[in-house]
C-alpha cells in the first residue's frame, strides 16, 4: 500500500512525498487512517488549517543552530525564528475529483546566542573568517502540483497519522539527498551533493479532524529538526562536521499571534513576507541555495569576473 504523507514543514514548507506506512505507527497508539475524500480534507486541513481556499495561515517557529565537528564540543552558533505564510488554492479534476495546493513565502533569521539580536556579520569560530550571513528568504515556496482525493494510479489518497487521546500527530522523517546547485554537475563523481534529513512532528487537536462539520482547525504545534552539511554562506569549503536544527513553534489564523520582535523584522526587511503569493502562483521554487547561488553570480559579475 501506498500512503501520501504531507508534511508541514517550517523550512521547506510542504514538502509531499510517497512512502510505505511507517512500522512504528501503532505500535503505542492507534493509528487514524482516512481514505479518498475524507483523505483529502485531512490532508488540507494539515496543510492549509481549512479546506476552504484563500485564508492565510502562519507557520511560526523558533530554535537553536548548532555545529558538530568530529573530535570538537558542539557549538551554539545561532538561535533562529522563522515564519512561514500562505494560502491555499481548490482545484477539480475530472479523473481524480476534488484537490488542493498550496502557495508561501517563509523567513528565517540568524540570532546571536547571547542576546537574541539580528547578526548580519558573523566571526565564524570554525574558521576565523569573517561572513556576512544569508538569512533565509524563499520566495515562493509552493506545491509545485495539487493533490488530489485519488492519485495519479486511480487509487484513493490515503493520509494516517498517530492518535494519542484527543491529539493527533503527523510523523515524517524526509532523508534528502540531491545536487547541490552550487556544486556543478559532475558530483556524482567528485561530491558534494548536498544530503541532509529533515525530522517534523506536529500537533493537532482529534476534534478538528473527526468532525467533519469543522471547515477550519485552531493552532497546531510544531516541532521541527534538522541534520545538514554547512551553509553556503558559512564558507566552510570541505571541512568536516555538519549542523543540527531544533526548534518547536505553531500555526495559525490570528496575526496578532506574531510576537512584536518578529513583526518588527517582517516589517523592516521582508514586509512581502506578512501575505502569501498570489493563489495561481507557478513561480519556480528558491532555497538558500539557489537565492546563494544568485548572489554569487551578481557579485562575481559586479567583480568582471
Amino acid at each position: 500500500m501506498q500512503v501520501v504523507k504531507l508534511i508541514l514543514s517550517p523550512l521547506s514548507i510542504l514538502i509531499f512525498y510517497i512512502s510505505p506506512v511507517l512500522a512504528a505507527d501503532g505500535l503505542l497508539s492507534e493509528v487514524a487512517m482516512r481514505q479518498g475524500d475524507e483523505a483529502l480534507e485531512w490532508g488540507a486541513k494539515l496543510t492549509c488549517g481549512t479546506t476552504a481556499a484563500g485564508a492565510t495561515r502562519y507557520g511560526l517557529w523558533e530554535g537553536k543552530l548548532y555545529s558538530r565537528v568530529p573530535g570538537e564540543r558542539d557549538r551554539h552558533l545561532f538561535n533562529v525564528i522563522g515564519i512561514n505564510t500562505r494560502q491555499c488554492e481548490r482545484h477539480q479534476s475530472q479523473e481524480r475529483g476534488a484537490g488542493f495546493r498550496s502557495v508561501s513565502r517563509e523567513i528565517m533569521v540568524y540570532l546571536d546566542p547571547k542576546t537574541n539580536e539580528i547578526v548580519d556579520t558573523w566571526e565564524n569560530p570554525l574558521t576565523g573568517e569573517s561572513v556576512d550571513i544569508l538569512h533565509v528568504a524563499n520566495d515562493p515556496v509552493n506545491m509545485r502540483l495539487p493533490t488530489y482525493a485519488k492519485t495519479t494510479d486511480g487509487k484513493p489518497l490515503i493520509v494516517t497519522l498517530r492518535r494519542y487521546g484527543d491529539t493527533l500527530v503527523s510523523s515524517s522523517e524526509v532523508p534528502l539527498f540531491y545536487e547541490n546547485p552550487l556544486a556543478g554537475s559532475y558530483q556524482e563523481y567528485v561530491g558534494g551533493t548536498y544530503h541532509a534529513m529533515e525530522i517534523f512532528n506536529t500537533f493537532y487537536r482529534t476534534e478538528d479532524f473527526i468532525d467533519r462539520e469543522r471547515t477550519q482547525i485552531g493552532d497546531s504545534r510544531i516541532s521541527w529538526q534538522r541534520v545538514s552539511g554547512w551553509l553556503p554562506w558559512m564558507k566552510m569549503r570541505d571541512r568536516p562536521g555538519l549542523m543540527i536544527f531544533n526548534a518547536t513553534g505553531f500555526s495559525t489564523f490570528d496575526r496578532e499571534r506574531i510576537p512584536p520582535k518578529l513583526m518588527t523584522i517582517l516589517q523592516s526587511r521582508y514586509p512581502d513576507y506578512l501575505i502569501p503569493p498570489p493563489l495561481g502562483d507557478q513561480r519556480t521554487n528558491e532555497t538558500t541555495w539557489t537565492v546563494t547561488k544568485k548572489q554569487i553570480d551578481a557579485r562575481r559579475k559586479q567583480e568582471g569576473r
